[in-house]
């Protein structure tokens, strides 16, 4: 399946970036779509991790992390559907780019992406 890109360069340590990606608890203040997530069990989020996300609207909907490449890449399927592919890459020391990948049929999705990205790019800054 084709996916869509949208990313920007951050000014901030990769591993900031990967860390706010992969923190549940962090999701709801850069995801504009996010109210919160769980993981189901205890652990951490890795490659098939399971869990719920309830979306800006209250809907609650479960999801897999289907690709785990840490301190990388991680993408992840919401209610069975393939979702957003997350990639944190280094530019060069103390700066780095973030992009998000979404499948070609939800391409309106990237509206809130780099909606994200500017939030994730604020709460980088600030640690």
């Amino acid at each position: 399946m084709r996916t869509l890109w949208t990313g920007r360069d951050i000014a901030a340590p990769a591993s900031t970036l990967w860390d706010l990606l992969t923190d549940l608890d962090a999701w709801a203040r850069w995801g504009p779509s996010v109210r919160s997530a769980t993981l189901v069990g205890s652990g951490t989020l890795r490659s098939g991790a399971r869990g719920t996300v309830t979306t800006a609207l209250g809907v609650s909907l479960p999801f897999e992390v289907t690709a785990w490449d840490p301190p990388w890449r991680w993408a992840w399927r919401v209610a069975g559907i393939g979702a957003t592919d997350h990639v944190v890459s280094e530019v060069h020391a103390g700066s780095c780019n973030v992009r998000f990948g979404v499948p070609f049929v939800a391409a309106p999705y990237l509206a809130v992406c780099r909606v994200a990205l500017g939030r994730l790019e604020s709460m980088a800054l600030e640690s």
